[in-house]
């Protein structure tokens, strides 16, 4: 797995390419507990060249949703690839996350 993190104005981003699963979710776990401690913590996760997802990394991902949430902020998913779209829609995460087609819709709607 390869991470790509980026900020344009006061939002975070970051891109993930390959696998998010139990052995590569470290990385991007500590990345999002640092980013989603910023007052109002705004984060954007791409995962245009992600090939696959699984439940330790959706874990991580709602647990970053809380986070941020409570904090005033929020992180927004862009860019799914076919694999992890279809895992958000049979665990029904789909519903409890904001999901754009693009992160310039994510960050857009994040107000950038």
């Amino acid at each position: 797995m390869k991470l790509k993190e980026r900020a344009l104005d006061n939002v975070c981003i970051i891109a993930i390419d390959g696998r998010f699963d139990a052995h590569t979710s470290k990385p991007v776990s500590d990345w999002l507990d640092e980013k989603s401690s910023a007052t109002p913590p705004k984060i954007v996760v791409n995962f245009e060249k992600t090939e696959f997802i699984d439940s330790v990394a959706l874990a991580v991902l709602v647990s970053t949703m809380k986070r941020c949430r409570q904090h005033g902020g929020d992180v927004v998913l862009a860019a799914m690839s076919k694999p992890v779209k279809i895992i958000f829609e049979l665990t029904r995460l789909n519903k409890a996350f904001q999901i754009f087609d693009s992160e310039v819709e994510a960050l857009v709607y994040l107000g950038v």
